[in-house]
């Protein structure tokens, strides 16, 4: 019996699982099973488009739900698990070989309930610069130090007694960040490592169907934020910590969501208070989170808490934080911030490090 087991959530077969399944088995298969979750679609119509040399080393379940989101069937897959630890990966994503015994070998030499995989997007070569650790940091990490709460998802190695003691889950139903609050609190409350040079965790770009890049009105886009800004766990964690998490929220997910809304016609006088609202909130529950902030950003906040302005100011000042090199886009609105962890100037430091260290390894190794 494997250690490992990942778990891969399926809801239809145009998916590329096959791909994935192949990813596990001939590269990971030493150290890691596979089960598939056939998400509310008949096992047959699933296993159909996977190898038949595959087939066989696979265990298929079926859940149905009436959701279209990946949180049912991954909690369904790793709430049936017997496995030490637990893995999921999307369908349309593949690990590189040697990734699950790279995670095992950073468990093993640190004891961590957690091992964050290393990501790339489209191929193992196009490094994901988070999360933006500290430089030549392998190993245990810490949530606020290692700028963790920029990993938005739960992708690497999970004890899976841990889960199950902690009750920890994705939270199901959500189409977008049912994950975010998982993650978010694993990092937070248990010991977490990265394995930053290991093989990587690949994104596959080629499906159409992500609900992640679908826009959506403003209550739903955000809609996560209260599984994790309302939670006891996040009350209860350092001021310092829910700062860190306040200016991830702001900077990736209410920025990003006026970014991508950039037709003020989507921007009814319901949805500009939603983002007042929603903004207000994370603000309160994150005291702090401002200071670390551009004054671009610092600006579009404003905009952000003010229904009452001109929504294409709204657009512009979204657009005007990605003109990335300009002193607004660097500079703190107080220079007391300026070489704040979370400030752009060392931010960017430790992403471009992150981005290139394990390349710059490799070709050192050759």
């Amino acid at each position: 019996m494997t250690s490992v087991e990942v778990i891969i959530a399926c809801h239809t077969p145009e998916r590329p699982v096959g791909r994935a399944v192949a990813s596990v088995l001939d590269g990971n298969g030493e150290h890691a099973s596979v089960t598939v979750v056939c998400h509310n679609r008949d096992v047959a119509e699933i296993a159909a488009v996977v190898a038949p040399k595959h087939r066989e080393r696979v265990r298929f379940l079926e859940h149905r739900d009436e959701f279209r989101s990946a949180s049912g069937p991954f909690n369904a897959g790793m709430a049936q698990s017997t496995a030490t630890f637990v893995a999921i990966l999307g369908s349309d994503d593949i690990l590189e070989p040697g990734a699950v015994a790279s995670w095992l070998s950073v468990q093993e030499r640190t004891g961590a309930d957690f091992v964050i995989t290393r990501l790339a997007l489209g191929t193992a070569e196009a490094g994901v610069p988070t999360p933006a650790v500290r430089m030549h940091r392998g190993g245990p990490v810490d949530l606020v130090a290692d700028r963790l709460s920029y990993r938005s998802a739960p992708l690497g190695l999970m004890r899976r007694a841990m889960l199950e003691s902690t009750g920890v889950r994705l939270v199901e139903g959500a189409t977008i960040g049912g994950d975010v609050a998982m993650v978010t609190r694993l990092m937070a409350t248990c010991p977490t490592a990265y394995d930053r040079c290991g093989p990587p965790y690949v994104i596959g770009e080629d499906a159409g169907d992500r609900v992640t890049y679908v826009v959506r009105p403003m209550r739903e886009q955000l809609g996560f934020f209260p599984d994790l800004l309302d939670a006891e766990w996040f009350a209860s964690l350092p001021a310092r910590a829910r700062r860190a998490i306040g200016v991830k929220l702001l900077r990736i997910h209410v920025f990003g969501a006026v970014f991508y809304r950039d037709d003020v016609a989507i921007w009814t006088p319901s949805e500009r208070r939603a983002l007042a609202d929603i903004t207000a909130r994370v603000i309160t529950r994150s005291p702090g989170c401002l200071a670390p902030l551009s004054r671009a950003d610092r600006e579009l906040v404003d905009a952000c808490l003010d229904p009452t302005v001109d929504t294409a100011v709204l657009v512009r000042a979204a657009q005007a934080r990605r003109r990335h090199g300009r002193p607004a886009t660097l500079l703190t609105s107080s220079p007391l911030h300026l070489l704040d962890r979370e400030a752009p100037l060392r931010f960017m430091a430790a992403s471009l490090a992150v981005r290139h260290l394990p390349r710059l390894r490799s070709v050192a190794r050759a």
